[in-house]
């Protein structure tokens, strides 16, 4: 457990001093913001789009806290703008607003916000955001720095990019099963059975050993993820239930990163099955993510949760049943119903 522990400590980070921009027009809006975040943060603001454009040209930021409405640019276009140049486009962004239609935020979401703080400020939920991100974000780059560095290396010493690959996903389903006691094992749970599904499909075996990273690393999202949520028992209010919402896009955030795995980002962005976080639909899904998500559905339901026990097989089979054309590929599903069926002891469960 102590060795556990210890390796858990390479994704602590220290945000204390990290530098955020305040964009909005409301002077009032920024006295709050800078009243708020003073204590642990540096916080410069700008009073327009403009004005932060010329701010950012001048010195570097860790975060953009960004008003939705402002006149002249708005937010959604000072967003367009940033993600644009490609000496800003990494700076994290979070729109602050006072809007609460879903269309809003999907649009900001579209756009490259990674999330949203509601005005009138609430404190503690605002920094916890926050902080969230910038552990985020400061975990993405020192792992694009760190990919990039073993990666020159393995270049010269051959095999030492596939035991690379293998070291990262490691850690990171150390820290996703260090999340939930009842999700541990979900991660290689899900890998088993989506090779299971590809080995049926006559996928060949370099594309299975792609499926493979992406069925470990689909849920690395949850790292961003609160605990206090990711272990609730009982129902999730609508602003726990946004905050889950989150993770495809988050893990799609922090894997595009690892250039040297293409194609694992497909499965944490897209694995719910419905397209979700883009509206997309059917074979417009990628193959790799509609077959991550039987896999996912069927080991989420054979599988003990902080809520229920492992559900009965014939309910599952059900369940996947129901969901073929909707939620399942139609012939990816028949293939995991195959596979139930000739599970005859119900062995395939947690």
């Amino acid at each position: 457990m102590s060795d556990k522990r210890d390796r858990m400590q390479r994704f602590d980070v220290d945000i204390s001093g990290a530098k955020i921009l305040v964009v909005d027009d409301d002077k009032m809006n920024i006295k709050l913001a800078e009243m708020m975040l003073k204590d642990r943060f540096q916080v410069t603001s700008a009073r327009s789009g403009i004005e932060a454009f010329e701010i950012l040209k001048q010195d570097d930021f860790d975060l953009v806290l960004l008003d939705v409405h402002m006149p002249d640019m708005d937010g959604h276009e000072v967003i367009k703008q940033l993600k644009a140049d490609d000496d800003l486009k990494e700076i994290p962004v979070i729109f602050l607003t006072a809007d609460s239609d879903d269309l809003s935020e999907v649009q900001g979401f579209d756009e490259g916000a990674l999330d949203y703080i509601r005005k009138p400020f609430r404190k503690a939920i605002a920094l916890q955001r926050i902080s969230r991100i910038l552990e985020l974000s400061y975990l993405q780059n020192s792992l694009s720095e760190e990919v990039e560095k073993q990666t020159a290396r393995a270049i010269e010493r051959g095999k030492k990019i596939e035991r690379l690959s293998m070291q990262l996903v490691s850690s990171f389903l150390l820290a996703i099963d260090a999340k939930d006691k009842y999700t541990n094992g979900h991660s290689h749970r899900v890998e088993k059975y989506t090779l299971m599904l590809a080995e049926r499909m006559g996928i060949d075996e370099e594309t299975k050993g792609q499926l493979s990273y992406a069925a470990l690393l689909h849920d690395v999202g949850k790292i961003g993820i609160p605990d206090a949520i990711i272990t609730k028992t009982s129902a999730l209010n609508k602003e726990e239930e946004l905050i889950v919402r989150n993770h495809p896009a988050i893990g799609n955030e922090i894997l595009t990163t690892i250039t040297e795995l293409p194609n694992i980002a497909l499965g944490a962005r897209w694995h719910d099955g419905k397209g979700y976080p883009d509206g997309i639909a059917g074979e417009d899904i990628p193959l790799v993510a509609r077959i991550i998500s039987v896999a996912d559905a069927y080991d989420a339901m054979a599988s003990k949760r902080s809520y229920r026990d492992i559900l009965p097989q014939d309910v599952i089979r059900n369940e996947i049943e129901k969901g073929v054309g909707t939620q399942f590929d139609p012939n990816i599903a028949k293939l995991m119903l195959d596979i139930i069926d000739e599970d005859k002891d119900y062995k395939l469960h947690e």
